[in-house]
């Protein structure tokens, strides 16, 4: 059941985001986190791993604070892959909604939501995309840097440049004491985890041009 500390840092994070971008917006940007978490959820809760309610963090996102270690790298990346599948689902919906209904409101929000998902996606731990990443090829993290870099001279984004400088000490740690076994994974699912991942980038990539001419300014 959720908790208390979920609905008023859900109300917090609204709150924050309507003064950049108004009422309409925050609410349904907030709801649409909201799924992305309770992707995570929901696999967590199929893997038998014990995990508290979401936390909302002001232009940060949500976390869900797992109490229980995944058994290995193909469930952490089961874990991980399930906000972003359940996210997308999501945000595709609302933006189709939008573009039928010609609703300018709603292409944004599935428009920022496609983004919010790219995002989640790249490689580089805490992200959703590291921890996907590292059940098919640690190695993979070095390319999820390199984009991270690129991403934040490009954009200058803290939120951003945050998420580097944690990962950064995340990918230490792993490297510095690693668990023995944790990442042998049969060929078979490094290659499902693989193509999952893939799929899932490609088919945002290819959609999210279609909101691409509605902003959260202009709404």
């Amino acid at each position: 059941m959720l908790k208390l500390k979920t609905f008023a840092t859900m109300l917090l994070s609204i709150a924050f985001y309507a003064t950049e971008w108004g009422w309409p917006f925050a609410v349904g940007f907030v709801l649409l986190i909201f799924v992305h978490e309770m992707g995570h959820a929901v696999v967590l809760k199929h893997e038998g791993i014990p995990a508290g309610a979401p936390v909302f963090i002001p232009f940060l996102g949500a976390f869900i604070a797992m109490k229980g270690l995944p058994r290995n790298a193909y469930v952490e990346a089961k874990v991980a892959i399930g906000g972003p599948i359940s996210g997308s689902v999501a945000a595709w919906a609302v933006l189709a909604y939008g573009l039928a209904m010609e609703q300018r409101l709603y292409v944004t929000l599935g428009h920022a939501g496609i983004l919010l998902n790219l995002f989640n996606l790249i490689p580089v731990s805490p992200l959703d995309g590291g921890r996907i990443a590292g059940a098919f090829t640690r190695t993979f993290w070095i390319v999820g840097y390199a984009l991270g870099l690129v991403a934040l001279a490009a954009t200058r984004s803290p939120i951003l440049l945050i998420v580097l400088f944690v990962g950064l000490f995340t990918l230490w740690q792993r490297w510095r004491h690693p668990v023995p076994g944790y990442h042998d994974i049969p060929r078979a699912k490094r290659l499902m985890v693989a193509l999952g991942y893939a799929l899932l980038i490609v088919a945002l990539a290819l959609t999210l041009p279609l909101g691409m001419e509605a902003h959260p300014s202009a709404v």
